[in-house]
């Protein structure tokens, strides 16, 4: 078996797919403008700055899956992918999608955004296979925890081997995509590792320890 693994955000799409989530919240008014842009804005400097609290974001981020009714959620995250995200989708991700499925790989988009927002962007980009950070449900209800392991960091990398482990194959050859160094883990397992559209921390140990490093965001 050959995995071909992607990470979504500022990967395959140029933009990062839970930050947008936020703002689109706040435009349709189902959060508080003031408070929620402040706090998004602050986990989302920690992110990039690798010291995100995952479990302290989940909190922030999945409590309006706790206040609002599912049928209203479902709704606003349809027209959210169709109006923020699809536009988005990096120029030639999909044509990178098609040559690993041509190639006979099994694609694997693994993300630290939660399954609620995620689920319906790998759909949109034809991947079977979803990693995601998982919201805890109970009785049909999102509790606003999490689910077994974060899917961030080295959280990646646990949640990738379990899923391997699970297949039916050994996996015999992998690649992996990502932007961010908070995924140098899970780059470093791979036996092709590719900097996509890299920030400053991954750009330059791509440059030490020769990966590959490409833009998606280009037209081809």
């Amino acid at each position: 078996m050959r995995l071909a693994v992607f990470d979504l955000d500022n990967t395959l799409l140029a933009g990062d797919s839970d930050y947008l989530w936020g703002r689109f919240l706040v435009d349709a008014g189902v959060v508080e403008r003031d408070v929620y842009e402040r706090e998004n804005e602050r986990f989302y400097r920690q992110y990039q700055a690798g010291t995100l609290d995952i479990h302290e974001y989940a909190a922030f981020a999945l409590r309006p899956l706790i206040e609002h009714e599912l049928s209203q959620m479902l709704e606003l995250r349809r027209r959210f992918v169709d109006e923020q995200i699809a536009p988005i989708v990096a120029a030639q991700a999909p044509a990178l999608l098609a040559r690993h499925r041509a190639q006979g790989d099994q694609l694997i988009i693994t993300t630290a955004t939660n399954r609620f927002v995620t689920e319906p962007i790998a759909d949109l980009l034809g991947v079977d296979h979803l990693l995601a950070t998982d919201p805890e449900i109970v009785d049909g209800i999102y509790t606003g925890r999490i689910s077994g392991i974060p899917n961030f960091q080295g959280g990646k990398v646990s949640r990738l081997r379990a899923w391997i482990d699970a297949q039916t194959a050994p996996c015999s050859y992998m690649s992996c995509y990502s932007d961010s160094h908070n995924d140098i883990p899970l780059l470093e397992m791979a036996d092709t590792a590719v900097a996509v559209d890299a920030d400053p921390i991954l750009e330059e140990l791509a440059g030490k320890r020769g990966w590959q490093r490409i833009s998606l965001r280009t037209p081809a």
